[in-house]
């Protein structure tokens, strides 16, 4: 989870990978309304953003009982964390974190993505921190992807047995 430009699917594609799971790019469950708004620097409402969570929530059921899996997506408030976590209790958050100015400069060097810079603001302004009573841990982002990993790695095996 985190806003855009924090690496949530490369860094998510190496937890997976790392973990033998199976990856899923929460981009991909968006409706074409929702990415069409946001390609025009409109940010997305809830109501926007509700059946976007339902269908990753589905994704994250789907994978109830059996090894999990890993999933990249925004998750920047609490109510749409508690929406994946009642569709998968088991749910474990990896927030990446980072200074606004390195976001900025990795969104920019995207090509290709339709979530342009001009949203960051949006992004930050709607971001609620993992909270203490939240399972997860938060991950700087500064450094090389495979650094990024290997850091969510630790503070991952860092969690109690409970979590893993």
């Amino acid at each position: 989870m985190g806003v855009a430009g924090t690496g949530k699917t490369t860094v998510g594609r190496l937890l997976a990978d790392a973990l033998a799971l199976p990856y899923a790019e929460g981009d991909a469950f968006h409706p074409a309304a929702n990415v069409a708004k946001m390609s025009t620097g409109t940010p997305l409402d809830d109501t926007d953003r509700w059946p976007w969570l339902d269908a990753i929530g589905e994704w994250m059921r789907s994978r109830a009982g059996r090894s999990g899996g890993v999933v990249a997506a925004s998750a920047l408030k609490r109510v749409y964390r508690d929406r994946l976590r009642a569709a998968s209790p088991a749910t474990v958050f990896v927030h990446l974190t980072g200074e606004r100015p390195l976001i900025e400069e990795r969104m920019a060097a995207r090509k290709g993505h339709f979530m342009p810079t001009t949203l960051l603001d949006s992004q930050f302004d709607a971001l609620e921190p993992l909270q203490a009573d939240e399972l997860g841990v938060r991950v700087d982002v500064s450094g090389t992807p495979e650094e990024i990993t290997a850091r969510a790695l630790v503070a991952l095996r860092g969690l109690p047995a409970a979590a893993s």
